[in-house]
């Protein structure tokens, strides 16, 4: 015979709460679309000068943290004035907190990056390119949850 299972702790079932009215909420994925167009042009901003860096004979960590530098500069803009636009809170904390989130990701990129450049055999420009994709889950979940979040008076 077959025990039924415990019901969850109430915070379980808080959690699960949150957790689906935030995937069905409309606003959320309109900001993860526009938090990808404006990753979009970061991510070619970022390979591109990536790539200028590169032919200049600079080792690939050294040109991906400079390429991180110019692309998080467009990314923070456009992200305020378009994606988060309603979340706009003051410019210094949340550019500070953006760049935190950014700095995360750029952590967790050189890692990525070094270990498909090590162990992938991929080519430096093509491992920026995988490294980039994968990390930019983490980048839009701090940046929604933390750099743009909602204030208590929203």
């Amino acid at each position: 015979m077959e025990r039924p299972a415990a019901p969850l702790p109430t915070q379980h079932r808080r959690a699960w709460a949150s957790l689906r009215s935030a995937v069905r909420s409309v606003r959320n994925w309109q900001e993860l679309g526009k938090f990808c167009v404006v990753g979009a042009l970061g991510y070619l901003i970022n390979l591109a000068v990536y790539d200028a860096i590169l032919h200049g004979h600079v080792h690939y960590l050294a040109a991906a943290t400079c390429s991180f530098l110019v692309a998080v500069t467009s990314n923070y803009t456009w992200n305020r004035l378009w994606t988060f636009r309603e979340h706009r809170g003051h410019v210094g904390i949340q550019g500070m907190r953006f760049f935190i989130v950014s700095l995360a990701a750029l952590g967790a990129n050189l890692v990525v990056l070094h270990l498909l450049i090590a162990y992938g055999d991929l080519g430096k420009l093509s491992a920026q390119a995988a490294a980039i994709v994968l990390v930019t889950p983490l980048n839009f979940v701090g940046n929604k949850l933390w750099s743009f979040r909602r204030t208590a008076a929203e």
